[in-house]
């Protein structure tokens, strides 16, 4: 039974969970299932800080706590509801395994969910034990917070805890609880079980909801439904474009995983692209590469409009018209991201202004790329380098003639070419979570209980851009065999 405690003053946690206040049909109460012997294997101290939370706290008390063994006053947990499209199927979905414990407000006055994943059945969780092994949880540290050290929007990793129990896949696996800190766990897959409710007022209330507590600038628009697609729209362009700048990816961008406040949800199985090609897949259940690295900007406009199909009823009185609305909004989407990957590009090449030729000179340095198997991160990384044309793959033919084209580029700006080193050694990064790095750090924790590698892995992702004496284990690539047989899996 989950024990609440009283006085948790020196946690810092500071509770207001506004979601309760929805329909019930948007949540069920559901307490965490206690572990036997809980034990915090990674803690994020810097993060835990700038939340406002105690650092300093016992280790071993605190573990009740990330467990679940323990819920502090102020916490009310609950699953969540939500459905969602996935490889293209719709389905009535929810929390199978997670459990949001709150909502906890900052020193700052921002408002972040505090979920922990894997913490038990629910209601939600039909076939599933509700349970979490340790590795997919460690996998979502390591990618989660690599990702924000890169700049990109996304869910935060607060801490893993062991269970002292074990959980049953194909196998026997370390059991695991992570502690998940979202702006929010409101996705599109929520809009989506609203609309399938039938209930307008169901679905007004969500959407006030959702404006309310992230788009509050909108509440006072002729059309704050239709404001808050655009809202939407325009910030997936931005994550989207920052995923394809860095070759993240996501690998299982179903509705229900793509967040309204636009950040990167759902860890599971995700990977960073080493030779660029972009039908590039790793997930083991993408057969059909529906979420390939170069397939991810159509899925999310794809995404878009199932959330648009769900807000139809708010936006317009007739159908007809609703629809000639939301259309418009979504013919956007394309130009929107369009526009910001291609401003990441330039960057990329250290470019400051803008020539109708630029795409061609970006696509051609891709199409190279994939004719030769270039590494995506050193290729751009080596860019600023003076003995660049005589690296692989820069000896070949193509190569050369474009680094001609480029150099002359960059010679019709008023910036130097010193600037643009500078420019681009801001958004080209040295280190990635390469996956054979993160499958050696995974290993090593799970099969010989041993969190070094995983920590060192940790300290270098932590400061990806600076052009630091990393060695070449972190910054080469693996033999290209590597990737043809690499699988990764979601983890559930």
């Amino acid at each position: 039974m989950v024990k609440v405690k009283k006085s948790d003053a020196q946690y810092g946690f500071n509770f207001d969970n506004s979601y309760l206040k929805l329909p019930p049909i948007f949540h069920q109460k559901q307490q965490p299932t206690t572990v036997s012997n809980p034990n915090i294997v990674l803690f994020n101290d810097v993060f835990a800080a700038a939340l406002g939370l105690n650092t300093e706290i016992d280790r071993k008390q605190s573990s009740q706590f990330f467990a679940g063994n323990l819920l502090l006053s102020g916490s009310e947990p609950i699953a969540q509801a939500y459905a969602g499209h996935q490889f293209g199927h719709f389905n009535i979905l929810g929390d199978g395994r997670a459990i949001l414990l709150g909502e906890h407000i900052t020193p700052d006055k921002q408002r972040v969910d505090i979920q922990l994943k894997g913490a038990g059945r629910t209601p939600y969780s039909r076939s599933g034990d509700g349970r979490a092994a340790l590795g997919p949880m460690l996998r979502e540290f390591i990618m989660s917070e690599a990702m924000h050290a890169l700049g990109i929007a996304t869910t935060r990793s607060l801490a893993v805890v062991t269970t002292g129990e074990s959980v049953y896949r194909e196998t026997a696996y370390p059991g695991a609880v992570l502690t998940r800190v979202a702006a929010s766990h409101v996705r599109v897959g929520t809009f989506q079980f609203a609309a399938a409710t039938q209930n307008q007022q169901q679905l007004q209330a969500l959407t006030d909801y959702t404006i309310q507590r992230h788009f509050p600038e909108v509440v006072d628009t002729d059309n704050p439904p239709l404001e808050l697609l655009k809202r939407v729209i325009g910030l997936q362009a931005v994550l989207i474009a920052k995923w394809m700048h860095v070759g993240f990816i996501h690998g299982v961008m179903n509705t229900d995983n793509m967040s309204i406040c636009g950040e990167t949800i759902d860890y599971g199985p995700c990977a960073f692209m080493n030779s660029y090609h972009p039908e590039t897949v790793f997930s083991s259940i993408d057969t059909n590469g529906r979420y390939a690295f170069g397939n991810q900007p159509n899925i999310a406009h794809w995404n878009l409009i199932r959330l648009a199909e769900s807000l139809l009823p708010l936006i317009h009185a007739s159908e007809d018209q609703s629809i000639a609305l939301v259309t418009e909004c979504l013919q956007e989407f394309p130009n929107q991201f369009f526009a910001y990957w291609l401003a990441g590009m330039r960057k990329k090449l250290g470019i400051f202004n803008q020539e109708e030729e630029d795409i061609k000179l970006v696509e051609d340095f891709l199409m190279l790329m994939q004719k030769n198997k270039s590494d995506f991160t050193n290729t751009f990384r080596a860019l600023p380098e003076e003995s660049i044309e005589s690296t692989a793959p820069f000896q070949d033919a193509g190569f050369k003639n474009w680094l001609t084209l480029w150099k002359a580029r960059l010679s019709r700006q008023n910036e130097t070419f010193a600037d643009s080193v500078v420019l681009m050694q801001s958004v080209n990064p040295v280190v990635i979570p390469r996956n054979h790095l993160v499958e050696e750090a995974l290993d090593a924790a799970v099969s010989n209980n041993d969190m070094t590698p995983l920590n060192d892995l940790l300290s270098v992702l932590s400061n990806p851009y600076a052009d630091l004496d990393y060695t070449s284990k972190y910054t080469l690539a693996p033999a290209f065999l590597f990737d043809e047989q690499y699988k990764t899996f979601c983890g559930t």
